[in-house]
């Protein structure tokens, strides 16, 4: 951020023009003759013409000095956040049937997986102050970022997350139980967990209304998303016979294991069909675990008024030495 701190010291190149007058009026001719046709024809030299330019460095050096007055500088502003702020990890379910085509991004049918990461990185996006977690289940259950307030970092690291990441059925139950170990690493007034899934527990080792209960005893809200339309579904196969072609398949959905996690710790469980009602989703999320945010704010400047001004005092120097010397004027 570049800036003048007295930008007003501009005003005073308004005076310049009286200051020409004033230099020209005094330098005018002394001795006056009748006709000046005998020097028409004695030439132009370089000290005369020099002679001329001369004034120009004083010009320019007063030019600098109000430049230097005005106080060029560049600013670098500065943010600390003085609010612990909620910690909120987001589960994201990357089992195989994540791959079913039924959502629609810019007219174009997307999986299920990437409508999810569209909507989950402007949720990231237009968080302030919080921390937030990103864990992926599949088989197994694993964390991929630890709670942070670097949401670049988080937004970077969701578009890697690849379909059958950690492997292709789904551990709702692990999901929740690695989601609550990280939300220990961190206290925080606020702890949330959101879980995204278009499935039923299918693995892992633990059960999915103990992860609940657990969650309910360390008071952290969980809000549980459906994620995909009723009946078959299409997903894109690709075999050696057929090559690519669609193929219809029923996937089925734990609703009620949904609702009941959702219930038990005090949050709500949502079905998103379509991408607007997954966005719809977020936004309500968004809503209500909104945080209040004290940012301090300031600027650190890097002034550059020196190197104008050191120009401005080279330049009248220099105007002493030469008017003072080789472009001597005597009246």
């Amino acid at each position: 951020m570049f800036e003048f701190a007295m930008p007003w010291a501009f005003l005073l190149f308004l005076l310049f023009p009286l200051l020409v007058w004033l230099r020209r009026r005094q330098a005018s001719a002394a001795l006056r003759v009748s006709s000046v046709a005998p020097l028409l024809h004695s030439g132009h030299s370089w000290a005369a013409m020099g002679a001329r330019w001369v004034p120009f460095c004083l010009y320019l050096a007063l030019a600098l000095m109000i430049v230097a007055l005005a106080r060029p500088r560049m600013g670098t502003q500065h943010s600390t956040v003085k609010t612990a702020g909620i910690n909120i990890v987001i589960a994201l379910d990357t089992s195989g049937s994540m791959a079913a085509l039924d959502f629609k991004s810019r007219g174009e049918m997307v999986d299920r997986l990437t409508a999810v990461k569209e909507v989950v990185n402007r949720f990231v996006a237009g968080r302030n102050g919080d921390r937030i977690g990103l864990v992926v289940f599949g088989s197994e259950a694993f964390t991929q970022v630890p709670l942070t307030r670097d949401y670049t970092t988080i937004s970077t690291i969701l578009e890697e997350v690849e379909i059958g990441a950690a492997g292709q059925q789904t551990a709702i139950g692990d999901a929740l139980g690695i989601s609550l170990k990280r939300l220990e690493d961190i206290e925080s007034r606020s702890n949330i967990i959101v879980l995204l899934t278009d499935g039923e527990n299918t693995a892992g080792e633990l059960a999915p209304s103990i992860s609940a209960e657990l969650a309910a005893e360390r008071g952290v809200k969980v809000y549980t998303i459906g994620v995909g339309s009723k009946g078959e579904v299409p997903f894109l196969v690709n075999t050696p016979l057929f090559g690519k072609r669609y193929v219809y398949r029923e996937v089925s959905m734990d609703e009620k294991s949904l609702q009941n996690i959702a219930q038990k710790t005090g949050g709500l469980y949502f079905r998103a069909e379509n991408e607007k009602g997954l966005a719809s989703i977020w936004e309500t999320i968004d809503r209500m675990e909104k945080t209040e945010v004290e940012v301090l704010s300031w600027t650190e400047y890097e002034e550059y008024y020196r190197s104008w001004l050191y120009g401005a005092l080279f330049l009248i120097g220099l105007y002493v030495i030469l008017s003072n010397t080789r472009f001597l004027r005597v009246p």
